[in-house]
């Protein structure tokens, strides 16, 4: 299959992001994408950075507008989509959002967002209500999509879960970047460490992993921090854990990567991961944390 990623910055007009996003659909579709992927919350700035009910504003029905959008680009191009966007499902409920469209422009699913991030310059616990829809992959007709968010990329349990219900791949839209204040040796290792769990969840399920990032500087509205430099790097996972494409740090990119699904089957013949697990002792897992006995 052939995976279209789009790694570009964003401004304060919505209608000149997705104008934007438009141009970048349409050039990965003509290097023969099949399934385009974008980054989290594409439509606007990352928002977060500050705590503001003014900012709810931005918030889209689903479906509506928005979702004819990208609807009719995803139908123009015969491409499956997968999109990242704020939903307002209700006036004081609303819910960071991945709809994913069929070629035929048809919405084919979606995915709530479940972990929600709480830190500075990330203030989505402000804004997000956890997702409700479960870890259930989105089939379409390039394969069953695992598609998760940003933060949900951290967690094992999610991924494990999605290729445990017949995920061919995990799809995770991204918004990080680097705190301003910490030393470049921290900044690269926070980068590595991000790259590196997922590449696991590549590893232990057996799928192809695809994490598309924002790029560039975002600044604090608020002026108390200096805002977020997004650190790109988007990249594409094989079965292996190894690095199929992985974006520069700094710049926009369109890209397409030609991934091999069927080596996924050969993978797991070669690592039984999932025949070798041992549920009845995985009790424990839906507990906090788990306390000394003594």
């Amino acid at each position: 299959m052939k995976v279209g990623l789009i790694q570009q910055t964003c401004g304060a007009d919505v209608e000149a992001n997705r104008r934007k996003l438009a141009r970048n659909i349409a050039d990965v579709a003509g290097k023969g994408a099949q399934l385009v992927v974008l980054q989290e919350l594409h439509d606007s700035l990352y928002f977060c950075q500050v705590e503001s009910v003014d900012n709810f504003d931005l918030a889209v029905p689903i479906p509506g507008p928005s979702t004819e959008f990208y609807s009719a680009l995803a139908r123009q191009y015969g491409i499956v989509l997968v999109t990242s966007l704020f939903e307002r499902r209700a006036a004081g409920l609303y819910h960071n959002t991945a709809v994913v469209f069929e070629s035929d422009g048809s919405i084919a699913g979606r995915y709530r967002k479940m972990h929600i991030p709480d830190d500075p310059a990330y203030y989505e616990k402000f804004y997000f209500t956890p997702g409700d829809l479960g870890f259930r992959p989105i089939q379409t007709s390039v394969g069953r999509l695992g598609v998760q968010v940003c933060w949900d990329q951290w967690y094992p349990e999610g991924a494990r879960l999605m290729a445990l219900q017949g995920a061919d791949l995990l799809i995770y839209p991204t918004a990080i970047g680097y705190e301003s204040s910490d030393t470049p040796e921290e900044q690269e290792r926070q980068r590595e460490a991000w790259t590196t769990v997922q590449r696991g969840h590549a590893v232990a399920n057996g799928v192809p992993v695809v994490t598309v990032n924002r790029v560039g500087h975002e600044p604090d509205p608020s002026g108390q921090t200096r805002g977020i430099e997004f650190w790109g790097s988007s990249f594409v996972a094989g079965p292996q854990g190894e690095l199929l494409y992985r974006a520069p740090k700094d710049e926009e990119v369109n890209t397409v990567v030609d991934i091999d699904l069927h080596r996924s089957e050969q993978v797991r013949r070669w690592w039984p991961f999932l025949r070798d697990r041992r549920i009845e002792e995985f009790g424990p897992l839906q507990q906090r944390y788990i306390e000394d006995e003594a």
